[in-house]
């Protein structure tokens, strides 16, 4: 018999498995002899009171055993020989692209620009010792995506766009642990997300698809308002084209607008990484003075208010990770945030960032977002004298308008530079982060504080541009057999959104393909 049951237990109760089993056969009269297993379906805290409980739904496996591995196996047939299309970008939208064009009986070749996901990781370490950024293997460009070294956060608020249950499902049947399916914010970690996407990449090939890498695509092949293929150098890859590159394929955008394929100036977030001691965060969010303690995990933020019309929000909060260099290229200084899986790491952080509309921006250009987005991060780089250190200032200092004299310590590891932000930061940022600061600071008693720091920039937020595609094909609205998809074409905002475009794109191509 199988019975699902909400509970709401202690924290030190829903970490330890022999405490749980032991707290249902006592509450819940059931013989411990027969209780055979149970699994965490649903698994969120509420902090809101001075005594922490973990909201809890379980499944009850009674004299029976669970039959499966807690998990939904998807199938994925060999198709070595079937009609073939081309995934540009092996991010999540490309991935999960590919692994549907095979689950519906059709070959991807998926192009990725950068390195795959072992070998790019070298190079993330050399932007700390040399201060140079490998332009096409970095934090944005290679197998993965921008994802893949900068957290593995799963949530998403974007359900209503198709089934994000599948995604996390694909991602346990990868080697992912099932506990993202029970977590309210799910979260992999940059450790151990690598390793899912080899086994993602693993399916494509031995389904009879293809994975290359260093293999930038340089420009669509094209037949009237209708593509056949592309080119990546010499070479060439004949079918439709699922574009996936994600959001800091500059180069992308600046052909698409030289090609005048139909693009759009779309609005993005930008503000700097705000970093706190871990324990502190954990102090005002478990709202206690031991912070976490031993059974709850590192504690998450979120903040959002409206100044001067302009909304001024807390954007992907890393509990326990670093802050890390997002440059996809010269003369720019860029960070976003990541976390281990334990999130175990002495400091905390967030973007904090304000809303920017393609109308704030003077012009009528298609890239002139993206122009802002590079004006500001040459900006930065400048400040940061010209390396990969970044300009910072401790967050009460920044409020107040004063000259950080000196820095706290820090995660991000090619440096810090002591810069006032808020002198040189545009004044409809700076002084828009000032005062949503300020109203932080009087919801969260301690969150203000000189014992934080202000990193900058923080620009990546989403993409400055939008391909624009038909609302039911998705394909562009020109131009036959090209399907702009996930961050990069401007219809998605994180992995799992990007997953779930990329399945759609997937469908709408393969219906393509078959003439339906």
């Amino acid at each position: 018999m199988i019975q699902e049951l909400q509970l709401r237990v202690l924290p030190q109760v829903a970490a330890q498995s022999d405490l749980l089993r032991s707290f249902i056969v006592n509450e819940k009269g059931i013989a411990a002899s027969a209780l055979k297993g149970v699994r965490v379906l649903k698994r969120s805290i509420d902090a809101r009171q001075r005594t922490i409980f973990v909201n809890l739904k379980v499944r009850l496996y009674i004299n029976e055993m669970p039959a499966d591995e807690g998990y939904v196996t998807t199938h994925y047939p060999y198709v070595g020989d079937k009609p073939q299309a081309i995934v540009v970008g092996a991010g999540p939208g490309g991935f999960f692209a590919a692994l549907r064009l095979i689950e519906l009986g059709f070959r991807p070749v998926v192009l990725e620009r950068g390195k795959d996901v072992h070998s790019r990781k070298k190079d993330l370490a050399m932007i700390a010792r040399t201060q140079q950024v490998d332009g096409e293997s970095n934090y944005c460009f290679g197998e993965g995506g921008a994802g893949a070294y900068s957290d593995g956060k799963l949530y998403t608020r974007s359900k209503k766009r198709g089934n994000t249950d599948k995604i996390l499902n694909v991602f346990c049947q990868h080697g992912a642990s099932t506990a993202i399916l029970a977590d309210a914010h799910p979260h992999i970690g940059t450790d151990r997300l690598p390793q899912v996407i080899e086994a993602m990449r693993g399916t494509i090939v031995r389904c009879g698809g293809e994975v290359h890498f260093q293999t930038r695509m340089d420009r669509l092949l094209l037949e009237g308002d209708k593509v056949t293929g592309c080119m990546a150098g010499n070479q060439r890859f004949a079918g439709p084209v699922i574009l996936a590159t994600g959001h800091s394929a500059r180069d992308v955008y600046e052909y698409l607008s030289k090609e005048k394929i139909e693009i759009e100036a779309k609005g993005i977030a930008v503000g700097v990484r705000l970093e706190h001691p871990s324990k502190l965060i954990d102090q005002i969010q478990y709202h206690r003075k031991e912070g976490r303690g031993p059974w709850l995990p590192a504690a998450e933020y979120s903040f959002v208010t409206q100044v001067d019309g302009r909304g001024v929000y807390s954007f992907c909060m890393c509990p326990g990770g670093f802050v890390i260099p997002a440059a996809t290229g010269a003369e720019q200084v860029v960070v976003n945030g990541m976390s281990p899986a334990s999130r175990g790491t002495q400091w905390s952080n967030s973007g904090m960032v304000v809303e920017l509309r393609a109308e704030d921006v003077e012009g009528d250009d298609a890239l002139r977002v993206m122009r802002y987005q590079q004006q500001l991060e040459r900006s930065c780089w400048q400040q940061a004298n010209m390396k990969q250190t970044a300009p910072a200032q401790r967050m009460a200092d920044f409020v107040s308008g004063r000259l950080s004299y000196d820095l706290p310590r820090s995660s991000y590891a090619p440096g810090l530079v002591s810069s006032p932000l808020h002198f040189w930061l545009p004044k409809a940022i700076s002084h828009r982060l000032q005062k949503g600061f300020e109203e932080f600071g009087r919801h969260a008693h301690g969150f203000l504080t000189n014992d934080a720091v202000l990193i900058g920039v923080e620009t990546r937020t989403s993409s400055p541009v939008r391909i624009v595609r038909d609302v039911t094909t998705l394909q562009h609205v020109r131009i036959k057999g090209l399907f702009p998809c996930g961050e990069g074409a401007g219809y998605a905002g994180g992995i799992v959104s990007a997953g779930v475009d990329g399945e759609r794109c997937a469908e709408m191509c393969a219906a393509y393909i078959s003439g339906i």
